[in-house]
């Protein structure tokens, strides 16, 4: 029998706010922040895709974009089309490559996709998504 690892995950604003927590389950008690970053992303998918008539959360790491949202959007009596996995897991990789978002744990920022996490059950890994800045 195998036993699965829980990973607490929140996304903090700039300030230390916690604005979304989720729990992610892994088979192994260590997983590189690229695999956190894909097992992510996946589960926000899959929720996305569930939740296809509803409203999205906007602390999402990655979420379509307001043109996608406009043309995905659901008329009355239709589904809008599933949003692909794949593309959003590369989406969030280059974004993490490209400082878009910053991932902590044990208040040790991690700076590569393959950086190692050590899973403990009081391990807490903190997302901080960065705004750009208007004009700059």
């Amino acid at each position: 029998m195998t036993t699965l690892a829980t990973l607490t995950v929140q996304d903090h604003s700039l300030g230390g706010q916690v604005l979304n927590e989720l729990f992610l389950k892994f088979r192994n008690n260590r997983i590189s922040v690229a695999e956190l970053i894909e097992q992510r992303v996946r589960a926000e998918v899959d929720d996305y895709n569930q939740r296809a008539d509803q409203a999205v959360s906007r602390h999402n790491l990655v979420t379509p974009t307001e043109t996608e949202q406009l043309l995905n959007g659901s008329p009355k009596g239709k589904k809008r089309p599933l949003i692909n996995a794949d593309k959003q897991v590369a989406t969030a990789l280059a974004a993490f490559r490209q400082n878009g978002f910053f991932v902590l744990a044990d208040n040790r920022q991690l700076e590569n996709l393959d950086d190692v996490i050590y899973l403990r059950d009081d391990l807490v890994v903190s997302f901080i998504k960065l705004t750009p800045l208007v004009g700059g």
